[in-house]
This record gives C-alpha cells, sequence and structure tokens, in this order.
C-alpha cells in the first residue's frame, strides 16, 4: 500500500502538467517545448509553479513575458523546495 501511495505522488504532478500543456495553459509561459519536456523529467512542480507565476502573477501581457512579482517569485520558490523534498526525501529514508 505505501509503494502505491509514492507512485501516486510521483505521478501527480506529471498528470497535471500533461493536462496543462492539452489545454494551452504552458503557452505564456514557456516559448518553445523543450522546457516544459524537461520539466515533465526532472521538476513538474517547479514548472508548474513557474508557468502559474507567469500567467497569474505577471504584468506583461506578453507570451514570454519574465516580468513577475514578489508573489510569483514566492510561487516558484515553493515549486522548487516541493520537488527537491520530493527527490531528496528518498535519500533520507535510505539512512
Amino acid at each position: 500500500m505505501g509503494c502505491l501511495i509514492v507512485v501516486f505522488s510521483l505521478l501527480t504532478p506529471r498528470i497535471v502538467l500533461l493536462v496543462l500543456w492539452l489545454t494551452d495553459y504552458l503557452e505564456k509561459a514557456y516559448t518553445t517545448w523543450i522546457w516544459p519536456t524537461l520539466g515533465f523529467f526532472f521538476l513538474p512542480t517547479t514548472t508548474i509553479a513557474y508557468a502559474l507565476a507567469v500567467r497569474e502573477f505577471s504584468s506583461s501581457p506578453t507570451v514570454g513575458g519574465t516580468d513577475i512579482s514578489a508573489a510569483g517569485v514566492i510561487v516558484i520558490v515553493i515549486g522548487v523546495l516541493i520537488d527537491l523534498g520530493v527527490l531528496g526525501g528518498g535519500a533520507r529514508s535510505r539512512r
């Protein structure tokens, strides 16, 4: 049962990222396909957080705009911390 919870927790951000890609939510944050693809495999929560920060907390209406407010930076930092917690939690439990 524990392994099922771990697999579900690893797949959930990737499923959300896939849904965001299918609904064209990632278009404003990313101008190419390479960054969301790398984010899908390595840092999915950070990729979602950056798309949310650019889409909701940005003052520039252009595609690929990087003018992010302080609230957007906080969202990105939380996304990074969640990804690092998920990746680093396995190393701590092996010790």
